[in-house]
């Protein structure tokens, strides 16, 4: 491989398509559909979905043999599935997957700047999507045309875009059953839709949280009634919504108080916390926009990474039955509801979760207030296998001839449910999961950004993994490991 020859390829291709196609998507409001009940029927969807899949179908002419298609089970969100042939020996089989789906719009967005509004300042593109996870479709393929530009063999190759992800990928096992013996068994999977610590090196992904949550409610009243009449009398439900979190969560430290809820860390995530904590330094949190004067949760970076990546964590991520000020009057609310977003530990069921959050919070309810918990999503987080030798030295090559510095490897505190799904269906397989969601980046929020010069590194390490794949398999080397829980020891980088 001439990876100079190929970092320009890739760099072309990024400034001269991907970009400005990425600034198309940008505009449109394809919400995911926890977040747009109505999406079906206001087709921004179905725009993305054509947007990324007219590119696509125009590049496969490049790539003889190949195949796509917008798979539409009833009642469920569409999936771009693409087939690329082998151009080398064997029956492997590469999956590379991403989601086009987004987050909704959040408020605080810098003058200049929204979430439909595409912004291209220096290196960044701003705008909702972008980096989580419009580029994945075609940073996948930009690897694949790579490869052929050159001549260089690669295995099959499935490309598979969902658009549910953020919603909790709730029509992804569908599709995978369907389309089951077309993917056929893959022995690698790739996934552009995580995080790196810096825009300096190649980050893997070695874990990843897992979710539960839904609407909590605490009603006191059949109506709100007049503070000075009632305050004293009548249990404020705020109150005793406050008293119910508490059983949850320490308000002073934010531990959670659940016993069932926490894991036994294993000993290289341990390790591997540690080694990303003395790389990052103080942007562990530094990344975040803090106000001055405030501190993290935590005064050890490790600590820091290990709440971030492995100890359940929960955030109210919305608020009802409160007026805004401007209209708030001296009434007694006669109920509060919010939205609790429970992140679990890597290896605790979603499920399990959402129980023992139900049990916490419903059992012998304050002042014999009605309190309702409605789950909306429970999702198993995942650890990643032992790591193939043949795909450690993959992962260093690529990022010390793209970056010039060694990969690292580290837990994300995120979800992506898809990896959970493939790990438990192909127990033999082997991930690659990286991302361009790096300090500052900030999805799900205001000013997100992608980072375009790591997008374009990003690919072409994808592009030179996918080759070092196909040279593995022709040695006999891609099949056959055994999935170990917890990964294995690598000096303190952990796996993926």
């Amino acid at each position: 491989m001439d990876t100079a020859r190929l970092s320009r390829y890739v760099s072309g291709l990024w400034d001269e398509e991907i970009v400005p196609k990425l600034v198309e998507y940008i505009r449109i409001p394809n919400k995911s559909p926890m977040f747009d009940k109505d999406w079906k029927a206001h087709g921004h969807m179905d725009a993305a979905v054509k947007l990324m899949g007219d590119w696509a179908q125009a590049k496969l002419a490049a790539l003889p043999g190949s195949t796509l298609e917008v798979v539409q089970l009833e009642g469920r969100t569409p999936l771009i599935y693409i087939e690329v042939p082998a151009t080398g020996t064997g029956d492997d089989t590469v999956v590379l997957y991403g989601h086009l789906d987004k987050q909704p719009e959040m408020t605080g967005w810098a003058d200049g700047l929204g979430p439909w509004t595409p912004v291209l300042k220096g290196d960044k593109l701003y705008g909702r999507g972008g980096a989580d996870d419009g580029y994945a479709i075609f940073g996948s393929l930009a690897a694949l045309l790579a490869l052929h530009e050159q001549g260089i063999p690669h295995a099959r190759c499935v490309v598979m875009i969902e658009a549910c992800e953020e919603s909790g990928s709730y029509d992804l096992p569908f599709y995978v059953d369907h389309l089951a013996e077309r993917i056929g068994s893959p022995s690698l999977v790739v996934c552009l839709d995580s995080g790196c610590g810096n825009y300096d090196q190649l980050w893997l992904t070695t874990s990843l949280r897992g979710m539960t949550g839904g609407n909590l409610t605490v009603q006191v009243l059949e109506e709100g009634v007049h503070s000075g009449d009632a305050s004293g009398i009548v249990p404020s439900s705020f109150r005793l919504l406050r008293q119910l979190l508490s059983r949850v969560e320490d308000e002073n430290t934010g531990k959670i108080l659940v016993d069932g809820l926490h894991v036994e860390i294993p000993a290289d995530r341990l390790a591997q916390a540690k080694k990303v904590a003395d790389v990052l330094g103080d942007d562990v949190y530094d990344k975040f926009p803090f106000l001055p004067g405030m501190a993290a949760m935590d005064a050890d970076n490790t600590e820091l990474v290990l709440n971030r990546t492995w100890r359940p964590a929960l955030s109210v991520t919305g608020v009802d039955g409160i007026p805004p000020l401007a209209s708030a009057g001296n009434v007694l609310r006669p109920f509060t509801s919010v939205k609790l977003s429970l992140r679990l530990p890597p290896t605790l069921e979603g499920k399990r979760g959402g129980e023992l959050l139900q049990e916490a919070l419903l059992h012998d309810p304050p002042n014999g207030a009605k309190v309702t918990l409605s789950l909306e999503k429970a999702s198993t987080g995942w650890n990643a296998p032992a790591l193939a030798p043949w795909l450690e030295r993959a992962i260093a090559g690529a990022s010390e001839a793209f970056f010039g510095k060694p990969a690292m490897y580290m837990g994300e505190g995120g979800t992506i449910p898809f990896m959970g799904m493939l790990g438990e269906k192909f127990p033999g397989a082997q991930f690659m999961i990286t991302g361009v969601l790096g300090p500052h980046s900030n999805a799900h929020g205001p000013n997100e950004f992608l980072h375009i010069p790591m997008g374009k590194r990003v690919t072409a390490c994808v592009a030179r993994v996918v080759a070092d794949h196909q040279a593995a398999s022709a040695r006999g080397e891609t099949r056959g490991v055994a999935a170990v829980a917890g990964g294995q020891d690598h000096g303190g980088h952990g796996c993926c």
